[in-house]
C-alpha cells in the first residue's frame, strides 16, 4: 500500500444514461457527492475539474466501485419506475450552512410523488421568509435527482426553475405521477 493513499480523498465517477439524458455520478469514500445533468464530454470534464479543485483529488472513472455500482443500480431502478427512494450514503461536503440544512430537510421530508413550495420548505427549516434563499439552495444542489429538488415548486403552482432544465423537471415529476406525462 502506498504511504499516503488512505487519508487522500478518493473520487470515483461514472456517466449513466437516463430518460433525461446522461447523468454524471461521482462519489467519495463518504458517499455520493455529485450528480450532474446533461453530462456530455464537455460538461463532464468541467464538472470533474470542479470536483478536483473543490475536493483536492483527481477523479477516477470507476463504475465498478461498490458505491457507484449501487448508485447506478438505484438510478436505473428509479427511472424504470421500480424504486421510489434512494438509499445511498451521501457526502454533503460540496454544500454547507443554510443550503445544506434545506437540502437535508428536502431529502428526508418530501417523499416520492409529493411536492413542496419554496416558502413551505423555508418554513420547515425555521426561516419562513426565505423562499428565495430556498430557490438558491435548490440551484446549488450538488445531488439533484437523489436529493429531489425537482419536487420544489412555486406557491402559485408554477414549476419554478431547475438546474437540469424545465423539461427534465417535468419528466421527473411525470415519472413520480405528480404531472401528466408530456405529450411531446
Amino acid at each position: 500500500m502506498d504511504s499516503h493513499g488512505q487519508d487522500e480523498q478518493r473520487i470515483v465517477w461514472s456517466v449513466v444514461g437516463t430518460d433525461i439524458g446522461p447523468l454524471l455520478l461521482a462519489a467519495t469514500r463518504e458517499g455520493l457527492v455529485n450528480v450532474v445533468f446533461h453530462a456530455t464530454d464537455a460538461v463532464r470534464d468541467r464538472a470533474l475539474d470542479r470536483l478536483a479543485s473543490r475536493l483536492g483529488a483527481e477523479p477516477v472513472e470507476a463504475p465498478g466501485s461498490p458505491l457507484l455500482a449501487e448508485a447506478i443500480r438505484q438510478v436505473a431502478a428509479y427511472f424504470a419506475g421500480e424504486r421510489r427512494d434512494f438509499d445511498l450514503p451521501l457526502d454533503w461536503s460540496l454544500i454547507s450552512g443554510f443550503n445544506r440544512e434545506v437540502l437535508r430537510e428536502l431529502a428526508s421530508g418530501v417523499p416520492y410523488g409529493s411536492v413542496v413550495g419554496y416558502g413551505d420548505l423555508a418554513g420547515r427549516v425555521g426561516q419562513p421568509g426565505a423562499a428565495q434563499a430556498v430557490g438558491a439552495a435548490m440551484g446549488a444542489n450538488p445531488l439533484p435527482v437523489v436529493v429531489p429538488c425537482h419536487r420544489v415548486l412555486e406557491s402559485d403552482g408554477g414549476i419554478g426553475g431547475f438546474g437540469g432544465g424545465l423539461e427534465a423537471k417535468r419528466r421527473l415529476l411525470a415519472l413520480e405521477g405528480v404531472l401528466p406525462e408530456p405529450l411531446f
